[in-house]
């Protein structure tokens, strides 16, 4: 392995579905694998077989397709989880077992309930029967960051000594502080008699925004892998965001004296897709991938800018995927141009996919002056995510007049059968949600309403989101147009057409490394 790469060890698809209303279908998990395949990630963490059959099937339909990343799936040190994620990565060109156990004295004490040589013990185990079954093992110590430093050094020897070629030090809480992490990682690399034979890697959370902070302090004391997430998705605060980490070692390679094999000018590209399948919007102001990135307000600022880019900007906006975006395609161009171009996204169609894609594709092109690679996702989302249309907007009217009340028309097709319905509401979007529940009257809870524009302009597509919770379950609906109320009631009308096929996401239950 040569000392001066970091592998990137993408958890988007296992930790970054664990943020509440971030689950993702197996077909969604899949076109994000395919990005991060085209980003060049190391590794691509695609789930915890065990959690669930859906899972299951996520993992083994990315480990079937991935190629040029190793496929990667989570397990507890149990060996049912071991067992199923190597059934899960049976056909991976490369596939890894990441099993973990807790070694932090609280975890041990309250969660555990075992001692720790019986943690060591269990340990082992797990990773003998993990090598047992997959030539590739990491084993991760939970709440590393909060675990004595005597009792890692032991279980870690332990660990490698079994077989893990990758120890994995995560600071599962955000607890720990850039200089003390970088110590801690010294030392354990130090003390460790065997750790010239593995890896060492770092997965940190966002509890007290560190997370990029220590992972960066990390590789400066020897860490050679970095797990986090594209746009820093995650649970509670999220994990280090996998554009910051990877940007950061390219522009200060000065000081880090490190690489990553990670093509940047992907980065944008994957971000947005990320965004527009789990309804995250990415805040202007956020770093390498938002709005506001590479944006200049001040005049001095622009004046500087002009004369020499490197007077306000540390990396060029081209060189992570921004400004490169616009498609020279238009309403007359063919099926396979059109074809073509999102195969350069990473996104492939065919049959009737390809051709429902390629009717919106005209669809937009007669509204919209000038298309951009955004649309094109947002557009790919839209046909993907559609499901049987028992639910189909027929016409919707709208009027919203200031000094007056806001109401919509709105008329649907169920099964064939037209219905219409008039309402009031706060809003334009409140007026046609309230008419649609009129019709539909599925007393399903509207958790989150989120409007992102795909692109500048006026005549932007808006991109809506809206997340629907019934029973403790909950569904994701889409919907891109260029007027916005009509786009919130096609992704309004989405999530009633998954929750009436079944299509519930159950937020995932793995655990929290």
């Amino acid at each position: 392995m040569s000392q001066d790469r970091v592998y990137i060890f993408d958890t988007t698809l296992r930790d970054g579905e664990q943020s509440p209303g971030a689950s993702m279908t197996k077909d969604e998990k899949l076109r994000i694998a395919r990005a991060l395949e085209k980003l060049k990630v190391d590794v691509i963490e695609a789930g915890f077989a065990i959690a669930s059959p859906g899972d299951f099937d996520a993992v083994k339909a990315i480990a079937d397709s991935i190629q040029d990343s190793i496929v990667c799936s989570l397990s507890r040190a149990v060996d049912a989880d071991i067992d199923r994620a190597a059934e899960a990565l049976a056909g991976a060109n490369a596939g890894r077992i990441h099993t973990f156990i807790a070694t932090s004295p609280i975890h041990m004490e309250h969660k555990l309930r075992l001692p720790p040589d019986q943690v060591v013990e269990q340990a082992v185990r797990a990773v003998k029967r993990a090598r047992n079954l997959c030539a590739d093992v990491e084993f991760s110590c939970e709440d590393a960051g909060r675990s004595e430093i005597d009792f890692l050094c032991r279980i870690i020897e332990a660990a490698i000594d079994a077989g893990a070629r990758t120890i994995n030090i995560p600071d599962t809480v955000g607890y720990a502080i850039p200089h003390q992490f970088a110590e801690t990682i010294r030392q354990i690399i130090t003390r460790v008699p065997n750790a010239d034979k593995a890896v060492f890697s770092v997965h940190c959370h966002n509890d007290l925004g560190l997370a990029v902070a220590n992972s960066l302090a990390a590789v400066t004391a020897g860490a050679r892998q970095v797990e986090c997430t594209i746009n820093g998705l995650g649970e509670r605060a999220g994990n280090a965001a996998l554009e910051e980490i990877v940007m950061a070692i390219k522009t200060r390679q000065d000081l880090l004296g490190v690489h990553t094999g990670i093509v940047t000018e992907n980065i944008l590209p994957a971000s947005r897709l990320v965004s527009g399948i789990t309804g995250f919007p990415v805040q202007p102001n956020k770093a390498i991938v938002g709005a506001n990135a590479f944006a200049h307000e001040s005049g001095i600022h622009q004046d500087g800018v002009l004369k020499h880019r490197e007077t306000y900007e540390i990396m060029s906006a081209q060189s992570v995927g921004w400004h490169t975006n616009k498609l020279s395609l238009g309403k007359l161009s063919g099926r396979n141009a059109f074809r073509s171009r999102l195969e350069e996204l990473g996104m492939e169609l065919s049959g009737e996919a390809l051709n429902a894609a390629f009717a919106r594709f005209k669809q937009l092109a007669d509204r919209k002056h000038e298309i951009f690679d955004e649309d094109l996702q947002a557009l790919v989302t839209d046909t993907l995510t559609e499901v049987v249309e028992h639910i189909r907007l027929v016409h919707l009217e709208v009027a919203s007049c200031m000094g007056e009340v806001p109401h919509a028309l709105v008329q649907l097709s169920i099964d064939g059968e037209e219905q219409e319905a008039r309402a009031e509401g706060s809003g334009p979007v409140d007026a046609t949600f309230k008419a649609i529940e009129q019709i539909m009257n599925s007393n399903a809870s509207l958790q989150l309403y989120s409007v992102n524009a795909i692109t500048q302009g006026t005549d932007s597509q808006g991109e809506v989101t809206v997340r629907l919770e019934k029973s403790g379950r909950i569904v994701n609906g889409n919907g891109a147009d260029t007027d916005i109320v009509v786009a919130s009631a096609k992704a309004y009308i989405n999530a009633l057409n998954l929750m009436r096929e079944g299509a519930y996401r159950a937020h995932p239950q793995a655990a929290d490394v």
